[in-house]
């Protein structure tokens, strides 16, 4: 009797064992440690591409902001060097850059990641009947040019001085968007700006391209600044810029390789 109460005992515990309720496995979700606010300082001729990697990026990484500011490379370094708080630079020219290398202020060495070209851009329609950069000696034509100081003005005088063409300038503009609105607005008959430039305003310009352009091929260089408050995001930006996706926006914009 007690070894068949034993047995039946035995098999209960077996069945109880079998019916129970399999342990619920373990997930480990992998949280995102990059958080805060990032300042990227980039030249205005990065303005579509740089919002749009900017969204792409935060989307990425929830308990990141970042936060761009556009303008022309020459006026971005010289706020650097003055103390403005930025994390990245992007700059439209090697030597804007080199404002900011030279003051010791990038931490570690820029990387050149795109290059544009300039493009002559008149208003939709053409009013001033514009045909290539020899008009641009046309005094009776309202033309608009970045000023030198900046990477758009400084290509700007050397494909002139390439093609022997002494410019009848009416407005110096201080970064290659203020040209484009000029005209966009038909406030002006032509400017040179970037390819990127004609690309991103659409119908309201038609761009003009001229063989001089190749004369003044202009390069991106973008560096992680050494004052930077969050270097990790700073740099995972950076890396972003750089990567298959950040690349394929640049490319979609029209900029070319270095």
């Amino acid at each position: 009797m007690s070894r068949a109460l034993g047995a039946l005992v035995a098999v209960g515990v077996l069945l109880a064992g079998c019916s129970a309720p399999a342990a619920a496995p373990t997930l480990t979700a992998t949280a995102d440690d990059l958080t805060g606010t990032v300042n990227v300082f980039a030249a205005a001729s990065l303005t579509e591409t740089f919002s749009e990697l900017a969204t792409a990026f935060e989307a990425d990484h929830p308990n990141v902001t970042v936060t761009v500011n556009f303008g022309g490379s020459s006026a971005l370094a010289t706020q650097i060097v003055q103390g403005a708080p930025a994390d990245v630079f992007a700059a439209a020219s090697g030597t804007t850059m080199k404002t900011v290398t030279d003051a010791k202020l990038v931490s570690g060495s820029p990387t050149t990641f795109v290059s544009n070209m300039l493009e002559i851009a008149v208003p939709a329609g053409n009013p001033g009947k514009v045909t290539g950069l020899n008009d641009f000696a046309n005094p009776s034509l309202t033309i608009a040019l970045c000023a030198v100081a900046v990477p758009c003005g400084a290509a700007a005088k050397t494909v002139l001085e390439e093609a022997g063409i002494v410019a009848s300038v009416d407005t110096y503009e201080q970064d290659v968007k203020s040209v484009l609105t000029k005209i966009e607005l038909g406030e002006v008959d032509a400017g040179l700006v970037y390819q990127t430039d004609v690309l991103s305003a659409g119908a309201k310009v038609t761009g003009i391209s001229f063989p001089e352009a190749s004369a003044a091929v202009g390069t991106y260089p973008i560096a992680l600044l050494s004052a930077s408050s969050n270097k990790d995001v700073a740099r995972a930006f950076i890396d972003y810029v750089l990567s298959p996706a950040g690349m394929k926006v640049l490319s979609n914009a029209g900029f070319g390789t270095p």
